[in-house]
């Protein structure tokens, strides 16, 4: 589509203001960039997702000043973890590192409230209930904008220099600009989960059985997720051998952590077993002529390790970066986004692979020893982040 007459061009729009995009939104909005945030979605508004963050992500919201408020939303901190496997379990205490010392799963209806708030704050025109139906490119193909329908369906076209494609794994955005899928190394999981309350929660639980992953983590009202991670083969197994979602679920609890299973049963779920099949583990071509993709536009993985979120707000943080060099002409286009995307890849390599090895559920020792590297892979992750210059400080973002 060619792009129309519009006498105002902002400096960035980005489609999707959930967790990438409302991270990227609110660090250019405090650097001062007029930035457009919008989104489908009238929030609060759930959505599918685990949302349990690692270190790495609770690194980026302490950060950004916004830690606090997460919890005095009513997210509980957690400060433990249980590992189960083979019939024993060990519990850790999380200790201080990268400056934090507590993780923490606020459920993403609260979450992302918050974070396009926080947005709104720093100067974003935030417009929710609008959806975008493409990209608005010039005769040379440049993105240029947006076009699209606002909530009472009249349409709707933004002009900006730089269009952010953080509408996630089916992007709009991606497919309108024909950004490349670079690298793509299956979908071999389906996740199981529910809301449970009326159980007492201590902290995080992760245990492993053959050819499965399950887990809690403790969240708002009392409640946690409960999930278990399984091939897609055996999901569907389960499926068929079951009269519902929710038995099939019981089901895969039973066999893969079934003291787990009796807890639940002394407490009830409140909310529907939701399910996610075939998740991908891809990554596209993260840059072009006046665009970028962030979040699970860009990169997706399967969320056995559970690293969306912090994936999301850490490669926020570099893409904000990037455009900054780029809007305040320190460097040029091509430059500063093809080195968002080595940063992007570069920081996100060690964990995908790692994540795609653990979906192959090998035989629980080797699974073991994985997540074992995965710990501290997170680490390492969580120390690179909280090392960087803040890109919503000026004076830090250009050292």
């Amino acid at each position: 589509m060619l792009q129309p007459a519009i006498s105002h061009r902002h400096d960035v729009v980005i489609v999707g203001a959930r967790a990438a995009g409302a991270a990227t939104a609110l660090l250019l909005g405090r650097l001062g960039y007029d930035v457009v945030l919008v989104d489908r979605a009238e929030f609060p508004a759930d959505t599918v997702s685990t949302h349990q963050l690692a270190r790495t992500g609770v690194v980026a919201l302490h950060r950004w000043g916004l830690l606090e408020s997460v919890l005095a939303g009513g997210a509980p901190a957690i400060r433990q973890v249980t590992f189960s496997a083979a019939g024993e379990s060990v519990t850790r205490q999380i200790k201080l590192k990268s400056g934090v010392d507590l993780l923490v799963a606020p459920r993403r209806y609260l979450l992302d409230t918050l974070m396009a708030e926080a947005a709104a704050g720093a100067g974003v025109d935030v417009r929710m209930g609008l959806t975008v139906g493409g990209v608005c490119l010039d005769d040379a193909g440049r993105a240029v904008g947006v076009y699209g329908r606002d909530r009472a369906g009249h349409p709707v076209e933004i002009a900006a220099r730089y269009v952010v494609g953080a509408d996630g794994l089916g992007s709009r955005v991606a497919r309108s600009v024909g950004a490349e899928v670079v690298e793509h190394r299956g979908d071999r999981t389906a996740v199981h989960y529910a809301y449970v309350a009326g159980v007492p929660w201590t902290g995080i639980e992760l245990i492993v059985a053959e050819r499965a992953l399950a887990g809690v983590f403790p969240t708002h009202h009392g409640e946690a997720c409960v999930w278990i991670c399984t091939p897609t083969a055996d999901a569907r197994m389960a499926r068929r051998a079951a009269d519902s979602r929710a038995a099939a679920f019981g089901a895969q609890l039973r066999r893969a952590a079934p003291d787990l299973a009796a807890r639940i049963r002394a407490g009830h779920r409140t909310s529907a077993v939701i399910a996610m099949l075939r998740l991908p583990n891809l990554r596209r071509q993260a840059f072009g002529p006046g665009w970028a993709l962030v979040g699970d536009a860009g990169y997706h993985r399967d969320p056995i390790t559970g690293y969306g979120l912090s994936d999301a707000y850490r490669d926020a943080e570099l893409l904000a970066a990037a455009l900054d060099q780029v809007l305040c002409g320190e460097r040029d286009e091509l430059g500063a986004l093809a080195g968002y995307q080595r940063c992007r890849d570069v920081a996100s390599q060690e964990i995908f692979d790692l994540t795609c090895a653990l979906a192959d559920y090998p035989a629980v020792p080797e699974f073991i020893e994985l997540q074992k590297e995965l710990g501290h892979a997170i680490d390492r992750d969580a120390a690179a982040l909280a090392a960087r210059p803040n890109p919503s400080e000026r004076e830090l973002a250009r050292t």
